[in-house]
C-alpha cells in the first residue's frame, strides 16, 4: 500500500517537472489523477500545448514517464491525453486566458432558474466568472461551478473555412 501511494507521489512530481523540461517546453498539464482499481493503479495525465496536443506528443510524455516509474514494482495503466476541443477549465487562471471564447458551465445552484450556462466567456470579475449570453452579462460565482469546459462550434469553424475557400477562388480567378 506504501510503495501504490509512492508510485502517486512520484507520478505527480513527474508530471509538474515536465513543462519545465526543454522536451516538453510549452506542455501545460491540465489534469492528473492516480486512482486504485483492485491491484492496480490508473495513472491519468491531460496535457494541452498552444497549437494542439498529438497521438506523437502523447507517446513521449508517456514514454518520459514510464521510464521516471520503471522503479516501481507495483501495477499500472497510464493514460495521457490531449484536453481536446472541449478543453475542461480548472482554475481561475482558465477563466482569464479563454476569455472570448464560447463555453458551457454547469453549477451546483440554479442561477437564473438553470444549472447550465452557455455564452461567451468574459473572464473573472472578483470571485464570479462572468459569461456574455443573449440575455447579458451573467455572473457566475466561482464557489458554485461543478464543471466548465470549452466548447468547440464546428459550424463556426466550416463556415470560416467556406470563406476562406472562396477568397482562394477569387484570387485565383483574379490573377493573369
Amino acid at each position: 500500500m506504501t510503495e501504490n501511494y509512492a508510485l502517486s507521489d512520484a507520478f505527480e512530481r513527474v508530471a509538474s517537472r515536465l513543462p519545465h523540461e526543454r522536451e516538453f517546453a510549452g506542455i501545460e498539464i491540465v489534469s492528473t489523477s492516480a486512482e486504485r482499481h483492485g491491484a492496480e493503479t490508473a495513472l491519468k495525465l491531460m496535457i494541452d500545448r498552444p497549437g494542439g496536443v498529438d497521438l506523437v506528443l502523447c507517446e513521449r510524455v508517456a514514454a518520459r514517464i514510464n521510464v521516471a516509474l520503471d522503479a516501481f514494482t507495483d501495477p499500472y495503466t497510464l493514460e495521457v491525453r490531449s484536453a481536446g476541443l472541449d478543453r475542461p477549465l480548472l482554475r481561475p487562471a482558465d477563466y482569464e486566458r479563454f476569455a472570448g471564447k464560447t463555453v458551457c458551465v454547469h453549477t451546483t445552484l440554479a442561477i437564473n432558474n438553470a444549472k447550465t450556462h452557455r455564452g461567451r466567456l468574459a473572464g473573472v470579475r472578483g470571485t464570479n466568472v462572468v459569461l456574455e449570453t443573449e440575455r447579458g452579462e451573467l455572473p457566475l460565482p466561482l464557489e458554485t461551478i461543478r464543471s466548465a469546459n470549452l466548447e468547440y462550434d464546428f459550424r463556426a469553424d466550416l463556415q470560416r473555412e467556406k470563406h476562406a475557400r472562396k477568397n482562394r477562388k477569387k484570387k485565383i480567378h483574379r490573377e493573369p
